[in-house]
């Protein structure tokens, strides 16, 4: 199966410079937990999660007029519309992703996540292990710490 099969189509962006409020409104209004940041000639540079916002934002009181792209993580792994399901979790395993835009060439075709691949696949299984491999890429201490003494 390839990525182009599950992948959702459409994709909420914003400019780097767009201020973080209006990031989450946009994803409120459109029920998204993401937006892929793009540069002027539309390629994404960045992705930004409502967590980002929350814990970068909110948390720390920052104001809310800052530009997207001081929160945002960078550089973003993106996928290609042809390549394989496992290909491209492996791809997110390795980069400690959830979500992951899909290219078809140079231009965005669309994004996949973990529960796209739950749903879309019906191999909950599949989406289990991604995002246990996930989680344990990404906090190695909590599930390999040192017993005893």
């Amino acid at each position: 199966m390839q990525l182009r099969e599950i992948m959702t189509e459409t994709v909420v962006t914003a400019g780097p410079g767009a201020p973080a409020r209006e990031v989450a409104e946009l994803m409120r209004d459109r029920n998204v937990g993401s937006v892929v940041i793009i540069d002027a000639a539309g390629h994404p540079c960045a992705l930004v999660t409502d967590r980002d916002l929350a814990m970068t934002v909110l948390a720390e009181a920052a104001d809310p007029e800052t530009p997207v792209e001081s929160v945002a993580t960078t550089p973003v792994v993106t996928g290609e519309a042809d390549m394989d399901l496992e290909e491209a979790a492996a791809l997110m395993v390795s980069h400690r992703i959830r979500r992951l835009p899909v290219m078809d060439e140079e231009e965005l075709a669309g994004i996949v996540t973990l529960d796209d691949i739950a749903v879309r696949t019906g191999n909950l299984d599949v989406a289990r292990q991604m995002t246990a491999d996930v989680a344990r890429a990404a906090l190695p201490d909590f599930y390999f710490h040192q017993r005893g003494g």
